[in-house]
C-alpha cells in the first residue's frame, strides 16, 4: 500500500511542475515583451540623463556595492582559510572549500554585472546605458 501512495505522490508532485519547454516559452515571450515595451520609452528624451545628481548616484551605489563586495569576498576568504587550518575532518575542509568557491563566483558576478549593463543597456538604448558608467574600475 505505501508503494501505491508514494507512486501517486509522485505522479502529483509531477503534474503540479510545469514542464522547462514553458517557463521557457514564458520566459522568451518576457524577455521579447520588455523588449517591446522599452523601444517607446527608449525614444523620449532621457529623464534619468537629464537629472542633475541622479547619474551620478547611481554610479555611486555601485562603485560602494562593488567594493563592499569585494572586502566581503576577502573576509569570507581569509575566514575560511582560518577555519580550514583548525579544522580535522576532511568533510568540513571540503565543505569550507565549496564556501571558498561559491564567494567567489559571487564576487565574479558582481564585478561582471555592472560592465555587462552598461554595455547591454547601451546595445538596447536603456536610459541609463547612455550616461551612466556601472564600471567599478
Amino acid at each position: 500500500m505505501s508503494d501505491s501512495h508514494s507512486s501517486t505522490d509522485a505522479r502529483s508532485a509531477d503534474q503540479r511542475r510545469p514542464s522547462q519547454s514553458i517557463l521557457r516559452h514564458v520566459a522568451i515571450g518576457s524577455v521579447l515583451f520588455a523588449l517591446v515595451a522599452v523601444q517607446p520609452v527608449a525614444a523620449q528624451d532621457s529623464v534619468v540623463c537629464s537629472a542633475e545628481k541622479l547619474p551620478g548616484m547611481v554610479e555611486g551605489f555601485f562603485q560602494i556595492t562593488t567594493t563592499l563586495g569585494f572586502i566581503g569576498l576577502a573576509v569570507i576568504w581569509q575566514a575560511d582559510s582560518l577555519a580550514e587550518i583548525f579544522t580535522a575532518s576532511p568533510e568540513q575542509k571540503k565543505r569550507l572549500k565549496v564556501h571558498k568557491r561559491a564567494a567567489l563566483k559571487s564576487a565574479l558576478i558582481l564585478a561582471v554585472l555592472g560592465p555587462l549593463y552598461t554595455v547591454v543597456a547601451s546595445i538596447m538604448g536603456l536610459p541609463l546605458g547612455d550616461c551612466v558608467n556601472l564600471t567599478p574600475w
